[in-house]
């Protein structure tokens, strides 16, 4: 994924100490209960779509925003599946950061699924019981989506 200019002008200052940002995940399900996932240009595994929000802008609205620009679909934001703070992430340049991940559960409501950015080598609609490999973070999210539970919280304390 492309490091956003606002966060670039932030390293300039900061340096590769630890930032603290926000995140959101899109879990996108068609009519057939399909969940579109893309298959990542940086790692080449299979991944639920996500993104960083820009300066300003409300999460499910970089939700939205973030599932058109990698893979064109057109969707909706249903409902909180999630909100976790995740481990922190160093990155081959030594930069760390870690992310407020905000899940949200959407319902695809045009488009064609297709690349529709460099951040994405393939798209597609795939069946919940028959998904490619995926990490235990896109696994969690996708179950926690499909269940009628309420918005999940992490109530670990940290202390």
């Amino acid at each position: 994924m492309p490091t956003p200019d606002f966060i670039r002008e932030i390293r300039a200052a900061a340096g590769r100490q630890l930032l603290w940002l926000p995140g959101v995940t899109a879990l996108v399900f068609d009519d057939a209960g399909r969940v579109l996932l893309g298959r990542r240009s940086d790692t080449r595994e299979w991944a639920v779509i996500g993104g960083i929000p820009d300066p300003g802008e409300q999460p499910a609205v970089c939700a939205v925003r973030e599932v058109f620009e990698e893979t064109a679909v057109r969707c909706v934001v249903e409902r909180v599946v999630l909100v976790q703070a995740l481990e922190p992430v160093t990155y081959d340049n030594g930069d760390v950061c870690q992310y407020m991940d905000i899940t949200f559960r959407c319902r695809a409501v045009g488009g064609e699924a297709r690349v529709n950015d460099d951040e994405s080598l393939e798209v597609g609609w795939f069946a919940v019981d028959a998904l490619p490999d995926l990490d235990e973070f896109a696994l969690f999210r996708i179950k926690q989506a499909l269940s009628d539970e309420p918005t999940w919280f992490d109530s670990m304390s940290s202390s």
